[in-house]
C-alpha cells in the first residue's frame, strides 16, 4: 500500500498486519510483525519529510515487511540512549524482536527498511 502517513496511520496499519497475519494462519507472528512496523511506519512519520512510503507485506516461509520511503538518510541504531530521551530505541526493539532486518537502496533514490519474521 502507498499512503502518506500521519500520528494516526501506524494504529491503522497495525489493524490490517494482523489482519493478514490472522488471514495467513499465523497468529504466533502478529507481535513481532505488529511492533516491527509500528517502528518502521513511526521512523516515516518523524524523519521523512513529505511522509509517503510504500508498505509491502509478503508472506514467505513466514512474514518479510519492507517499507519504502523517498528519504536516503538511513536510519541509525542507537545502541545507547539517555533514560529519559522519547526516540531512539526503535531499532534496537526492531532487531530484539525480528529474525532479520536491513536497509537497501530503493530504485529512484529513498530506502527500503525491511524485515523478516519466521515461523
Amino acid at each position: 500500500m502507498r499512503v502518506t502517513v500521519g500520528e494516526h496511520s501506524v494504529r491503522h496499519i497495525r489493524r490490517i498486519v494482523r489482519s493478514l497475519l490472522t488471514e495467513w494462519e499465523m497468529p504466533h507472528l502478529v507481535d513481532a510483525v505488529e511492533l516491527g512496523v509500528t517502528e518502521l511506519v513511526t521512523n516515516v512519520v518523524r524523519h521523512v519529510p513529505d511522509r509517503r512510503c510504500e508498505v509491502v507485506v509478503l508472506r514467505t516461509a513466514g512474514v518479510r515487511v519492507e517499507v519504502t520511503d523517498g528519504c536516503a538518510q538511513r536510519p541509525l541504531m542507537r545502541h545507547e540512549s539517555e533514560p529519559d530521551a522519547e526516540g531512539g530505541r526503535g531499532l534496537v526493539l526492531l532487531d530484539a524482536v525480528v529474525d532479520k532486518w536491513g536497509v537497501a537502496r530503493a530504485a529512484g533514490g529513498g530506502k527500503t527498511v525491511w524485515f523478516e519474521c519466521r515461523r
